[in-house]
């Protein structure tokens, strides 16, 4: 169909949804992950400062959880009703906040969002040691995104109730980790098989700053769980030292290898995942590094390979990619309203 500015819409026949990658690959991860939910005891009631929390068990569990979350809807309870989230963020958010929300209202609950620090005692001077132990008395669960890293850290000295870094400064963004790892299995479900072939393993491109992003550092650690499936992991950018003090080690320690390089255009065709993004927050504002990499249709990508981005996109990421089989993005950001579901009903014990 053809507006009448002459643009073609993207809208279905009826009866046929629109394409959409990762749509079908939930029920497959059913079918491969056996279920054993014990592994996940250890997540009741707790905190999720960081992703290197998780074990790949755990990962797996979570990961089925949210395939169940995302394939089978009409059998959905509502395990959170009566339950109550505080959304705090104080740091500009739409998809995580927004996924966050839709997670626990589809599983039942009721939600306090706050988006502005400026409207509570914050403005003030109140601490965030303070604000947490006011919130062990009006909720159930406490989001907090804040671009002060040590954010998350000072809430919790106070809290009693479970708390979820939803992103904090340059430190970590565990969750969105986690989206990530879920559309990377849906992707390729032979990632949950205890052993892969040497001819299933992924050369995966990183295009951005690992010391600095926070996406990308909690990323590489849940990938450090997957370890051998990687044949090499390219930290494609202009840095350069990417890394921050001792973050390399560490991963290559866990079993990840890395390799450095600076021209995107040599490596994409070699390249089975690429996973962008130039946005990193430093301080109370972003800052966009490594803004001359960017991706289009006309890049030469190989057959099948996926690209991932956390989201928002700039000119980095063209649109000429969504019509695409590379466009894994999209599937990427609805993964995770599911995979916060099956979080947020792991920490309160409601999965069962």
């Amino acid at each position: 169909m053809v507006n009448k500015l002459g643009r073609k819409l993207l809208i279905p026949l009826e009866g046929q949804p629109l394409d959409i990658q990762g749509f079908e690959q939930p029920r497959e991860l059913l079918n491969r992950i056996p279920e054993d939910l014990t592994s996940l005891l250890d997540l009741v009631q707790r905190p999720v400062v960081s992703a290197s929390q998780f074990s790949r068990a755990q990962l797996l569990q979570l990961a089925r959880l949210a395939s169940r979350y995302e394939t089978q809807p009409q059998h959905s309870v509502r395990p959170l009703t009566g339950k109550i989230l505080v959304s705090a963020f104080y740091e500009p958010s739409t998809r995580t906040r927004l996924s966050f929300e839709s997670a626990w209202h589809r599983l039942g609950g009721d939600i306090m969002s706050i988006t502005d620090p400026a409207s509570t005692g914050i403005a003030k001077g109140e601490s965030l040691f303070d604000i947490g132990e006011m919130l062990n008395h009006y909720s159930d669960l406490v989001v907090l995104r804040d671009s002060n890293e040590n954010a998350v850290y000072e809430m919790l000295e106070s809290l009693r109730i479970p708390i979820v870094n939803g992103g904090n400064g340059t430190d970590e963004h565990p969750t969105q980790a986690m989206a990530d790892i879920y559309a990377l299995l849906k992707w390729r479900p032979a990632l949950c098989d205890a052993s892969i072939d040497s001819g299933q393993r992924i050369r995966f491109a990183i295009i951005g700053v690992p010391g600095v992003m926070r996406t990308v550092r909690s990323l590489l650690i849940l990938m450090s769980q997957f370890a051998p499936a990687f044949e090499e992991v390219v930290i494609i950018t202009d840095e350069a030292e990417p890394f921050a003090a001792g973050q390399r080690e560490e991963l290559e320690s866990a079993g990840l290898c890395f390799r450095i390089s600076d021209d995107m255009q040599k490596e994409l065709p070699q390249l089975d995942v690429i996973y962008i993004n130039t946005i990193a927050w430093l301080g109370d504002d972003y800052q966009e590094l490594g803004s001359r990499y960017g991706l289009s249709a006309a890049s030469p990508l190989k057959a099948g390979a996926a690209i991932l981005h956390p989201l928002a996109r700039g000119a980095e990421l063209a649109r000429d990619l969504d019509g695409t089989e590379h466009n894994w993005y999209f599937a990427q950001a609805r993964g995770a309203v599911f995979m916060r579901m099956a979080l947020l009903s792991t920490i309160l014990k409601t999965f069962a």
